[in-house]
């Protein structure tokens, strides 16, 4: 199984309804792109200083099945749209687990 894991800070001048967008375009993601296993989106809980602001958490079965979602057009028309607007910072990983 393919983890893949993403952190992002917003710019200063983000708004909260920009940031709800994300969120809602990100969720809607599970109905169209089959290869997502499991996949969690959300902002930070707030416990401790320093944290990214929101993190993307998906599974796959496979390298393939992550590479289906990477490249898929909702997904790349989701950062474009949306994410890449207000993104101050971003760090990716992706684990075999």
């Amino acid at each position: 199984m393919i983890r893949h894991i993403v952190l992002f800070t917003w710019t200063e001048d983000a708004t909260d309804e920009q940031k709800a967008t994300v969120t809602a375009e990100l969720r809607k993601l599970p109905g169209v792109i089959q290869e997502l296993r499991s996949y969690t989106v959300g902002a930070d809980a707030g416990i401790n200083q320093g944290n990214y602001e929101y993190a993307v958490v998906a599974d796959f079965d496979s390298v393939d099945d992550y590479l289906v979602y990477r490249d898929h057009p909702q997904h790349q028309a989701v950062i474009a749209q949306h994410i890449k607007p207000i993104l101050a910072a971003r760090a990716a990983v992706q684990l075999s687990v």
